[in-house]
């Protein structure tokens, strides 16, 4: 057991898993590089904020209702297809947003675009699943989740180049290359990932409650972002319909059986159950500080764009630092003490921004940054791993679109909770800093919350 371990990945392997990741960074990136460019786009279309919103909130919708779609494809069709098919969807729709005439027909394809990076995360996911086997799991999803952490540092900072010295077009036009580079080295280098399942029939009940449970609590997060309160109409009223749905989809699986997208047998396995849960509170702790971080340089400090995307550079390298070592460390102990570590090491270097303020010395706030980094870079790895972990191959499809809807809902509630925060405390109070320095305070206080799920993950220690 102990030389499985500690065996180095095959280099085919981990090439194959680095074309993976790189078919999936373009929507990573694109996703908050779009969020700078607000203002641009509200000035170029002579639109209302309001308006221009759904160019994102459209995008993180569709993302979130492909993704039960992904799961049945993948059964039924060759995932190296899946896969090369949702890649070139994204880089045609990427090309079509650069060259909208119009703030509706950016709107449409934002949609479509969304869709198709619905498809690419939750793919990326399964096939590296396929590809490691569950002795390298760990170290896989180490790589797997190096996209989703860097993609909200580097964004800020490209899309501030691009604003700075281009249009807002070009904000699409980057991802064309990318998309390009990517689509030969999947035809090139990937294996084909036979179809699991051929038979599958297409749940149709099942992919739409699972888009409808997604899409629903979403968006009611999102307004709650928007209108700075939980309690108003929209929100309680779309919230609550997600919770509705989450009952009639359990009772519909229940029914089902194994012919359900997402079996509800999944849920029987405590560490999955767990790793669910923690991605949802994990959002507080990823998506609410990333959220705040760029807010902190700009508003507080005056920093640019620019400026502020470089500031956060430490973070990234912090967690570039980490994804090696947390990778072994989920094979070799589990993802149980892998998880309270990384979120003590996030806590050290979230707390003293509850402090900073805009005289903070730079040198300082980056040493923090760069621990923050490194304890944010072992909180997603091990979740993501142990969801899988006691689970067969077959089910690599259904665990993946579980993983990824509970994560679009835990990034959205993350953003949405700190967001609310800070917007409610500043109507009361006049000083800017100290209603950042509750923001992270309170990200501080909602990310001990991981502990709880987290003493429920795998624990090899304890069998060795």
């Amino acid at each position: 057991m102990d030389e499985k371990k500690t065996t180095a990945l095959p280099k085919h392997v981990v090439n194959m898993a680095w074309v993976l990741v790189l078919g999936a960074f373009a929507p990573m990136l694109d996703a908050t590089m779009v969020n700078i460019a607000v203002n641009d786009l509200a000035r170029d279309f002579g639109a209302s904020l309001s308006t221009i919103q759904w160019v994102i909130t459209g995008y993180v919708l569709t993302t979130a209702v492909a993704v039960p779609f992904a799961g049945w494809l993948v059964n039924r069709f060759s995932g190296k297809w899946v896969f090369l098919a949702a890649e070139i969807a994204f880089g045609v729709f990427s090309l079509a947003s650069a060259l909208a005439w119009n703030i509706d027909s950016l709107i449409v394809f934002r949609l479509f675009q969304g869709a198709a990076a619905g498809m690419l995360t939750p793919l990326l996911t399964t096939l590296l699943v396929d590809l490691a086997g569950s002795a390298a799991m760990g170290r896989l999803m180490a790589v797997v989740g190096l996209p989703i952490m860097l993609g909200p540092i580097l964004g800020p900072v490209i899309g501030g180049i691009v604003l700075e010295y281009a249009s807002w077009r070009w904000i699409f036009y980057i991802n064309v290359p990318i998309v390009i580079l990517a689509t030969i080295l999947i035809a090139w280098k990937l294996p084909t990932f036979e179809a699991k399942n051929r038979q599958a029939r297409f749940d149709v009940v099942g992919v739409t409650l699972l888009a409808a449970i997604s899409s629903t609590i979403i968006y009611g997060i999102v307004q709650a972002s928007t209108k700075g309160d939980f309690t108003n109409t929209t929100t309680v009223a779309y919230v609550l319909v997600g919770v509705v749905l989450m009952v009639v989809y359990g009772v519909y699986a229940h029914f089902k059986g194994e012919h359900a997208i997402l079996p509800i047998r999944l849920f029987t396995r405590k560490n999955f159950t767990a790793a669910m849960v923690g991605m949802v509170v994990g959002g507080v702790a990823t998506n609410g500080a990333m959220l705040l971080l760029p807010l902190f340089f700009q508003n507080l400090r005056g920093d640019s764009v620019i400026v502020a995307g470089l500031s956060l550079i430490p973070q990234g390298v912090g967690m570039l630092v980490a994804r090696p070592i947390v990778g072994k460390l989920i094979d070799r102990i589990g993802a149980r003490y892998v998880t309270i570590v990384s979120l003590a090491i996030t806590l050290v270097g979230t707390i003293p921004f509850a402090y900073f303020d805009g005289k903070t010395a730079y040198w300082l706030v980056a040493v923090i940054l760069f621990v923050r980094g490194i304890g944010a870079g072992g909180i997603l790895s091990p979740l993501m791993t142990d969801a899988f972990v006691g689970g067969d191959k077959r089910d690599s499809g259904a665990i993946s679109v579980a993983s990824r809807t509970f994560q679009n809902i835990g990034g959205a509630f993350g953003s949405a909770v700190i967001a609310t925060i800070v917007a409610g405390y500043m109507t009361t109070h006049t000083s800017i800093a100290a209603g950042y320095q509750t923001g992270f305070a309170w990200t501080a206080g909602l990310s001990l919350l991981i502990i709880i799920p987290a003493v429920f993950l795998t624990n090899r220690l304890s069998k060795n």
